[in-house]
């Protein structure tokens, strides 16, 4: 696993949500901000990025606009201010009957507990790709499942609709990444960091220490401290124990697998010591955290 592929993993156990909207004549609304991730793709129509501080950009159709960590924003007809602009109530439906001047297909995964990823807060609050659809349909093609999804109230949405968000996330952040390098993402084409990575990811049960994790890269321990430093932004062990805490929420949401099994498969020997970390990263005991996950799905 990648680290593209770590970030969106730590988003996924937020709750997934999504929704199509469309608007006439004048409309408008200003997006609070959220603990998460989420995005605005214009599927016809036109619209307004507003944004703090920065000038009003205009969206034309296929035009994606991420959110990587829950900043405030706004979508309006006309370029407008974020004080001008009604609140956006995200429990109501915005959509306009009849015909419409725009049509938008939004998601997002709310985290209500922990935060977001620290890699996700490198990027700027607000982003705009316009993908190439010709080059790349995959972004097309995910857009019509999502709206298909969205008319659809059978069984198994609870299980698609997290998995084409997943998705859509990694495929709009991967053509913005391509397009705009950052100094400060990590690169993982370094073949010895990216071994070590492949093994806390993959195996995050062993008991590992830097001096094991720096064998696996065939580097002495204190270069690989310092190069996985500089690539990752944080210690090894540091990177493996939110990797750990991360994959054991995704667990906790997504399975029944019970506590002690979990605190094993992750890499803690008691489930005490587990519950210890577990509440210092999100704030809430993996039990609680386990009930309000399920509560939240079977109110949705």
């Amino acid at each position: 696993m990648d680290v593209l592929s770590a970030v969106i993993s730590s988003v996924r156990i937020g709750r997934a949500e999504a929704c199509s909207i469309r608007g006439v004549g004048s409309w408008g609304w200003r997006y609070p901000p959220l603990t998460g991730s989420g995005f605005h793709m214009v599927l016809s129509g036109g619209a307004w990025l507003i944004t703090t501080g920065g000038q009003p950009l205009e969206l034309k159709p296929g035009d994606v606009v991420l959110i990587p960590f829950g900043a405030t924003h706004g979508l309006s007809h006309v370029p407008s201010s974020l004080q001008d602009l009604p609140p956006a109530v995200l429990s109501e439906d915005l959509s306009s009957p009849g015909p419409s001047d725009v049509e938008l297909l939004c998601g997002a995964y709310w985290l209500d507990h922990g935060q977001v990823h620290p890699y996700l807060r490198l990027l700027p609050g607000v982003i705009t790709v316009s993908p190439d659809y010709d080059l790349n349909p995959q972004l097309r093609l995910l857009a019509e499942l999502l709206g298909a999804d969205l008319s659809d109230a059978g069984p198994g949405t609870g299980a698609t609709r997290p998995a084409l968000l997943n998705l859509m996330l990694t495929h709009v952040l991967r053509q913005w990444l391509e397009q705009n390098r950052l100094a400060d993402w990590p690169e993982t084409t370094d073949p010895a960091i990216a071994a070590a990575l492949h093994e806390i990811h993959t195996n995050p049960h062993r008991p590992w220490t830097v001096q094991s994790l720096s064998a696996t890269a065939g580097m002495s321990r204190t270069a690989f401290t310092k190069r996985f430093n500089a690539l990752m932004g944080q210690p090894p062990m540091s990177y493996l124990t939110r990797w750990r805490l991360t994959y054991s929420a995704q667990l906790l949401r997504e399975t029944d697998v019970p506590l002690a099994t979990i605190a094993r498969r992750v890499g803690y020997s008691t489930e005490f010591s587990f519950g210890g970390s577990f509440r210092r990263e999100y704030g809430i005991s993996p039990g609680r955290f386990r009930a309000l996950e399920r509560e939240g799905r079977s109110a949705e």
